[in-house]
């Protein structure tokens, strides 16, 4: 068999986030667009000081979008990157966001599934690429995140759910969910050779299965 080489430079990546260290390992031979693009956000730390700004339980935790200072605010964002819907969206894997009605619009948003969500993600909107999956030791992570109160689907630290509710509790930064910095660990593309990613269960859907609670998941990923 022919070997293919690729422009992507990293294979495992460290996300230290306020609730603890996630370690990813990237699948730079399976998805090396993606992997270069989220790459490209990393080596310019744009990823860093963000926050969690989505999780919806046994579905998703979702980043890369937002700082926070008193309001969201989007980060810079490249050009779209291509969908590469080749891998499968199950339990603790990563894979790119993007709009609806789009397969090609994801830029800089990622998450991680909370479970296999291969039947709905890997067919809807073109699918959506897994480009990477924690380690075990990172799932704890995970939970926690997972765990925390939730203000709707934004995972908060020192509120309780009656402040949630309430119209006069204002958010701040050390509320939320941090993402401190992501960086690379391991700069050897070949390094995810030993891991066995499971394929795409994508049959060409048109689209039209929804996320939990009967809301698209293309416009909210």
């Amino acid at each position: 068999l022919a070997v293919t080489t690729f422009a992507s430079s990293a294979t495992v990546v460290e996300m230290q986030t306020s609730q603890g260290t996630i370690t990813i390992n990237l699948f730079d031979q399976h998805t090396p667009k993606t992997v270069e693009n989220f790459l490209s956000y990393v080596n310019n730390e744009s990823y860093n000081n963000t926050v969690i700004h989505r999780s919806v339980n046994n579905f998703v935790i979702q980043g890369g979008g937002f700082t926070y200072d008193n309001e969201f605010k989007a980060i810079e964002t490249s050009d779209a990157v291509d969908n590469e819907p080749v891998l499968s969206n199950v339990k603790g894997t990563i894979a790119m966001a993007k709009l609806g009605s789009d397969a090609n619009s994801a830029t800089s948003q990622w998450f991680f599934n909370l479970k296999d969500n291969s039947e709905n993600l890997d067919n809807q909107n073109g699918g959506f690429t897994v480009f990477g999956q924690i380690t075990a030791d990172s799932y704890d992570v995970i939970d926690a995140i997972r765990e925390l109160t939730h203000c709707g689907e934004i995972p908060v630290v020192g509120i309780t759910t009656e402040q949630c509710a309430d119209p006069d509790t204002v958010l701040t930064s050390a509320n939320l969910v941090s993402i401190n910095s992501v960086v690379v660990l391991d700069d050897d593309p070949n390094s995810s050779i030993n891991l066995s990613p499971k394929e795409s269960t994508n049959n060409n859907d048109d689209g039209s299965i929804v996320a939990p609670d009967g809301s698209s998941s293309g416009g909210a990923i």
